[in-house]
């Protein structure tokens, strides 16, 4: 199972835009950085390791605390917290997934999807969670509140690191293709230089030719 090939492409681009490094490297550091190297982030999947553990948890203990006070929540806030819950649940089991095949398998849209999603959604709801007064946090919340913040926070951090080191190895490679392809064409490139009105020549008068036996 993966995400869809128009998503994967958008957050292809995404990570692309984002994490790729400004600068222009050279061929050394091209044949260096392309070499065979482990992206994948150890911390980041030790994290997402105890993640999953601790989850239902958080869950267990959010809805037990939301059974004790939910006679003395405002309706308002009732309806946000249920809502809440049904959101984090389902996002949460997504997130997870894309991190875990993103970081292990180096899948660069995977891991960009779950930075995205940590970072803009999980990560803001569970601070509205732990900051807002009104929805009269109980000790055991504000804790596994606390935790879950720290794993979301080190999991965007560390996620931001990997994709920025797989976007950069996947640039090298292409980079050092295209220096292979120069240097296997040498003749090519200076004809090229010298002559480049004869670039596309050859389609040009294929389509004159074309279009003369047509007419």
């Amino acid at each position: 199972m993966s995400l869809p090939e128009p998503l994967r492409r958008r957050l292809d681009t995404f990570s692309r835009t984002v994490f790729t490094d400004s600068h222009r490297p050279g061929p050394q550091y091209l044949a260096d950085r392309a070499g065979i190297e482990i992206i994948s982030s150890l911390p980041l999947q030790m994290s997402l390791y105890f993640n999953v553990y601790f989850f239902p948890f958080w869950w267990l203990s959010t809805v037990v605390m939301l059974h004790l006070k939910y006679p003395v929540l405002s309706d308002y806030y009732k309806f946000i917290l249920v809502t809440i819950m049904i959101l984090v649940s389902l996002i949460e089991v997504i997130r997870l997934y894309l991190g875990y095949l993103g970081n292990l398998q180096e899948k660069v849209p995977e891991l960009a999807g779950f930075w995205l999603l940590s970072l803009f959604l999980q990560l803001p709801v569970i601070l509205f969670l732990l900051f807002n007064e009104g929805l009269k946090i109980q000790l055991l919340e504000r804790a596994v509140h606390i935790i879950f913040a720290l794993f979301l926070s080190f999991q965007v951090i560390a996620a931001f690191v990997t994709l920025k080191r797989m976007v950069n190895k996947l640039a090298a490679h292409f980079h050092l293709n295209e220096f292979d392809w120069l240097e296997e064409h040498p003749a090519r490139v200076k004809k090229r230089e010298e002559f480049p009105w004869l670039v596309g020549a050859p389609v040009l008068a294929e389509e004159s030719h074309t279009e003369g036996l047509r007419s």
